[in-house]
């Protein structure tokens, strides 16, 4: 096991944008300000592209990658640790197909922050940035928030005109405990919602999946176009103020992109399933989350810059195991992760993909070291957890940072989700500290943390 160490000290349309699409800054200026920050390198822009898997509602450590099998039974747990194919890693017992993929990631095993509320934390993982209100579940989405990652590569370095350059699957992170509803974060925010993502939602395993607009002809699809257009006409006339008149001209502009997509042949094949193997759908878990994980892959290889596969809506709250955590990890959670991610990284490695591909696999915090009495649940925990790197560049193999004997806290190389965002973004060649102006003209560092260097070998 290598070790990395820091220098550093302890589609809907009308909803969710209709299209991750937009005018890009010119690659020379993004080229330029990484060369000013002296970030420019051999791991600099290594990803084409980047699959984000985000475990909403905040994973254990304890129970997935950092197990402390020396920890006392009701802090350590009902799971035991497992050798796995890099000497010296050991994870939990049932990501035991991960377990022999690890030479192909970077456990970071020292993220930490202080927000406890799902929504504001959850707006931090996503963005870089730290919510407009911390430590809330109270804040809804709003234009102040950040835009995700997502949304930045679609304005900075986005993919051609024929596909989306940022796509969500399943659906929008929403908590029904959570007085905010729907976490920030996961739009254009302050960019605007023409950088907002596609987003597909339903189960791709369902028979009757499908996309209604993908299955238009191109006729309808004009037709449709053509509807929306004497539809924006019509509000013109309604409209009163400047930022009435940018609202309705964006939204324009969306809608005439997002429907320019829908007649693409090339878009209509990245999200058509059926042309995979029964295999290889088997291979990635016949479940919600094995396919959108496997959609990713067909995304990103039809040229979609970055696809994000949020955990899907499962009805009990997703990895927020207040409750029942061993039961709920073992029998839903854990076995559709661990069977698509590890299906993931072998298929990605296999094609060729892996080298310029970043993977990661992240929540918005972890799970608190002692087990609740009386439920067997695990509280919310900030201070410690876990996330995953791997490929374009990534140090396979290894671990980033330590935690203490209960995964209590960092002992060695605390990073912040506000790095983990940096470190992707400077996968993805775009500068984390450059300078960027938001969609009222006001200038903005682009993300407040700093790239976590040692994940890159």
């Amino acid at each position: 096991m290598l070790v990395r160490k820091s220098r550093r000290p302890v589609l809907q349309a009308g909803t969710l944008g209709l299209l991750g699409l937009g005018l890009g800054i010119p690659s020379q200026a993004i080229a330029a300000s990484a060369k000013q920050s002296g970030l420019a390198g051999s791991t600099f822009g290594r990803a084409k592209r980047c699959i984000f898997l985000f475990m909403w509602g905040g994973p254990s450590q304890l129970d997935t990658f950092d197990p402390k099998p020396k920890a006392p039974l009701d802090i350590r747990g009902a799971f035991r640790a497992v050798s796995t194919n890099v000497p010296d890693i050991q994870i939990s017992e049932h990501f035991q197909t991960m377990a022999q993929q690890m030479d192909k990631v970077c456990l970071i095993r020292s993220l930490c922050h202080d927000d406890p509320a799902h929504l504001s934390s959850g707006h931090a993982t996503l963005t870089g940035h730290l919510a407009p209100v911390v430590r809330s579940d109270a804040e809804p989405p709003s234009d102040r928030d950040s835009p995700h990652v997502g949304s930045i590569v679609a304005k900075l370095r986005p993919g051609s005109s024929t596909v989306p350059s940022f796509v969500t699957l399943p659906w929008v992170c929403h908590h029904p405990a959570a007085p905010g509803g729907n976490a920030p974060g996961q739009d254009g925010g302050w960019f605007g919602k023409r950088y907002s993502p596609f987003l597909i939602g339903g189960d791709p395993n369902d028979a009757q999946w499908n996309i209604p607009a993908l299955s238009l002809s191109n006729a309808m699809v004009a037709e449709r176009l053509d509807d929306r257009r004497h539809l924006l006409r019509s509000l013109d006339h309604l409209k009163s103020g400047a930022d009435a008149a940018n609202a309705i001209s964006e939204l324009g502009a969306m809608q005439e992109q997002a429907f320019g997509l829908l007649g693409s042949d090339q878009v209509r094949s990245a999200f058509d399933l059926s042309r995979e193997s029964q295999t290889t759908r088997t291979r990635y878990g016949r479940n919600i989350h094995g396919q959108c994980v496997l959609l990713a892959r067909r995304l990103i290889e039809h040229g979609v810059p970055l696809v994000s596969v949020n955990w899907h809506n499962d009805g009990k709250n997703f990895w927020d195991t207040h409750g029942d955590n061993f039961n709920r990890l073992k029998n839903d959670l854990i076995p559709p992760s661990d069977q698509a991610l590890s299906a993931l990284l072998e298929d990605l490695s296999q094609r060729g993909l892996l080298d310029e591909t970043l993977v990661c696999w992240v929540g918005e915090f972890g799970r608190k070291p002692q087990i609740t009495a009386g439920n067997a649940g695990r509280e919310h925990w900030p201070a410690c957890y876990t996330g995953i790197m791997a490929g374009a560049g990534v140090h396979g193999g290894s671990v980033y940072g330590a935690s203490d004997s209960f995964a209590a806290r960092p002992i060695d190389a605390p990073v912040s989700p506000l790095d983990y965002g940096a470190t992707v973004l400077h996968a993805l060649g775009i500068d984390p500290s450059m300078t960027v102006s938001d969609r009222l003209g006001r200038p903005i560092q682009l993300c407040d943390g700093n790239v976590i260097r040692g994940v890159f070998g």
